[in-house]
């Protein structure tokens, strides 16, 4: 199947607490997707004292989405112990149709070397970090 949506979440948390909510965010939040969704993807940019996260998850249809959600996959479903990691609760989350495709996008965490990266243990580049 190809996907044809993407839904975008995006949340920060304070810089101190980053790595500890990445590996929450991944066993609660993503490990569901996985195996539901077509694909999914977890950014992380360390700013300063806050750390962003973005997860995108791929789907063939809005509809699948809201079977994986139960509702409208637009509204905004945040984890149980969100309050206590993140800066602010995110108010939405974005759903964008996929218009292109070009390269490889997928494949598991894998490093800008192609080696994997262990779930919990991100890879940064040393361009990126700040």
């Amino acid at each position: 199947m190809t996907p044809t949506i993407a839904r975008i979440w995006r949340g920060r948390t304070r810089r101190a607490r980053a790595d500890e909510y990445e590996a929450y965010n991944y066993e609660v939040g993503v490990r569901p997707l996985i195996g539901v969704a077509l694909g999914v993807q977890t950014l992380r940019e360390d700013r300063g004292a806050e750390t962003e996260f973005v997860t995108i998850s791929y789907w063939d249809s809005f509809e699948a989405m809201a079977r994986f959600t139960g509702g409208d996959p637009a509204d905004i479903h945040h984890l149980p112990r969100d309050k206590q990691f993140l800066v602010e609760l995110p108010r939405e989350v974005q759903i964008l149709r996929l218009r292109h495709h070009h390269g490889t996008t997928a494949g598991g965490d894998l490093t800008p070397s192609g080696s994997a990266t262990a779930p919990g243990q991100p890879h940064r580049s040393p361009a990126l970090v700040r």
